[in-house]
């Protein structure tokens, strides 16, 4: 049941496009139609991520929708941000754009959500219809991504999920942190499941995966885990390097004045002296660094007031 009132809404659907015109006709009629079937009040946000196809005008021959678009375009953890802040249901529900995702998989993954009052359950791709070489990229990921952040979760470039409204109140999304989404919620105790989803075979358009975004979300990995680890506080881990660095230099001036004092072996000319100053230097600037962290984080805290994409209209129809 879709409504674009201002009643109680049980869930909000957001979906992120990017050139997704071909696609998008017959994932609206799914998402339409597992709506009728659930019986429960809902809407659909699409975020057009600065699509350069016909896919706007595609979206305006919808009903009862809003349509978020972009001014160019921002990836694909921008315009689920902005879907997401959009939102007014209950639950929030979010899948891809390409198809790929079954929107008769949403009512089961509430009814998971509720039954065992979760915060947020995740699709499972376990059976994928992707070429090799995305799905070995996707197992390398999850490999490190098990190694830093241990989420639990299998499949974290899988976008069906759902999730309580609640979990994304002052939670800001960048770079390509969608991915992480399970990460950042266990790290505010929220709880988190998962289940197996159904996934199909693109049938329309072209991948926008590439190594590019690959490197951004290892990347963005190395920042979630930092920020499990050492959000609080991170003058703990640039200051405990700084004091290994300063002891390491003193040591090794301490190996200095002995051999030239008791074994009468002059090293001031060598490699010793330059590398004994530069490791207290170092350790000097690795703690004024962690210290200049904690104001930056105390910052992070007290004013967060811009926003990493630009919106050029809102259309509700």
């Amino acid at each position: 049941m879709l409504t674009n009132d201002s009643g109680d809404i049980f869930m909000s659907v957001v979906i992120p496009v990017f050139n997704e015109a071909e696609a998008i006709p017959n994932l609206y009629e799914k998402i339409s139609k597992t709506f009728q079937d659930f019986k429960k009040p809902a809407e659909i946000i699409f975020v057009n991520d600065g699509s350069t196809d016909n896919t706007l005008e595609v979206l305006k021959n919808f009903n009862q929708i809003k349509i978020i678009n972009f001014r160019r375009n921002f990836g694909q953890t921008a315009a689920l941000d902005a879907g997401i802040k959009a939102a007014r249901g209950k639950y929030v529900a979010t899948l891809d754009g390409d198809g790929q995702n079954d929107p008769k998989d949403i009512p089961m993954l509430v009814n998971k959500l509720e039954s065992e009052n979760l915060d947020a359950v995740c699709g499972w791709r376990k059976n994928r219809k992707d070429p090799v070489g995305k799905k070995t990229a996707s197992h390398l990921a999850a490999w490190l991504r098990k190694i830093l952040l241990n989420d639990g979760i299998h499949d974290s470039g899988c976008t069906l999920r759902v999730y309580r409204r609640e979990c994304f109140d002052h939670v800001d999304l960048y770079g390509e942190m969608h991915r992480f989404i399970p990460a950042l919620l266990r790290l505010r105790g929220f709880k988190i499941g998962e289940m197996e989803v159904s996934h199909q075979p693109r049938l329309a358009g072209k991948t926008k995966y590439n190594w590019r975004r690959g490197v951004k979300g290892v990347l963005d990995m190395f920042s979630v885990w930092f920020w499990k680890k050492y959000r609080s506080r991170p003058l703990h881990l640039f200051g405990s390097v700084g004091f290994l660095s300063i002891f390491a230099g003193l040591i090794l001036v301490l190996f200095i004045i002995y051999e030239k004092v008791f074994r009468l072996i002059d090293l001031s000319d060598t490699a010793f002296t330059i590398l004994a100053v530069f490791l207290f230097l170092a350790g000097i600037q690795f703690i004024v660094f962690g210290i200049l962290a904690d104001i930056g984080i105390k910052n992070y805290y007290g004013n967060k007031c811009d926003s990493s994409y630009m919106i050029k209209e809102i259309i509700e129809k």
